[in-house]
């Protein structure tokens, strides 16, 4: 028996499965983002802010602490001008503030500050893949594992910058279902600023990434089998507070 979706304008029949158009939609809606990170990379200085960001995530540059550009682009052998310009980037994203004659400090997360950056991203998330867990069929579920088993290959490795960017692609892959634009991008930015710096000494456990990265897993299988109940648990106590 052949489903078609009427007023929303999907015919029955021999038309083509609208469901496969829109994984083939959020393929495309991947692409933009992976094409100009490539562009990026090419540039110095999108190397160095790729640098810059994974060392943060690592806790090698530490919260509180102060960065002159020139003893940067020393470490990382290239010219103090990159550096800035990659500071600059993470100055508005949040991470950094630029002190005039000085060079850039990493600004402090309070528990309070990821708790807040946490409760907005399951305000904006969780309402949209529940939405999508209830229309979404199982095939576009199943062409998402491989994004998330990504992320247990990068926690396994114990590699928290491999694993955040993993951990963004999952997500950013999940909500490109949604087919909103805005929404991704949003999305992704609280997504980037809550995952640095953390607050005080504190250092990502590869436990906890191998513990989060499981539940990537678990919420794709649950949706490839249609288990929307056992989804919709799963779903919510992944944006739980830690």
């Amino acid at each position: 028996m052949s489903v078609g979706r009427g007023k929303e304008g999907y015919s029955s029949g021999a038309d083509r499965n609208p469901w496969e158009d829109r994984v083939r939609e959020t393929a495309r809606a991947r692409v933009p983002e992976q094409q100009n990170r490539k562009v990026v990379r090419h540039s110095v200085r999108g190397q160095i802010l790729d640098a810059l960001r994974a060392a943060l995530i690592a806790g090698e540059l530490a919260p509180g602490e102060i960065y002159s550009g020139p003893a940067l682009g020393e470490r990382f052998g290239v010219s103090a001008t990159p550096v800035r310009e990659a500071m600059q980037q993470l100055a508005l994203e949040g991470v950094v503030e630029c002190l005039p004659n000085r060079g850039f400090r990493v600004l402090t997360r309070t528990p309070g500050e990821l708790a807040e950056l946490a409760e907005v991203r399951a305000l904006l998330e969780v309402p949209v893949m529940l939405r999508l867990a209830r229309t979404v069929p199982s095939a576009a579920w199943v062409a998402l594992g491989p994004a998330a088993a990504e992320t247990v290959e990068a926690a396994d490795a114990g590699d928290p910058a491999r694993y955040a960017d993993a951990d963004r692609e999952f997500h950013r892959a999940v909500l490109a279902l949604a087919g909103n634009a805005q929404l991704l991008l949003v999305a992704s930015d609280l997504h980037r600023r809550s995952q640095w710096p953390l607050p005080g000494p504190r250092r990502i456990r590869r436990a906890e990434l191998v513990a989060e990265a499981a539940e990537h897993v678990a919420v794709v299988s649950a949706l490839s089998a249609g288990d929307l109940s056992g989804a919709e648990s799963l779903i919510r106590g992944h944006f739980a507070p830690r």
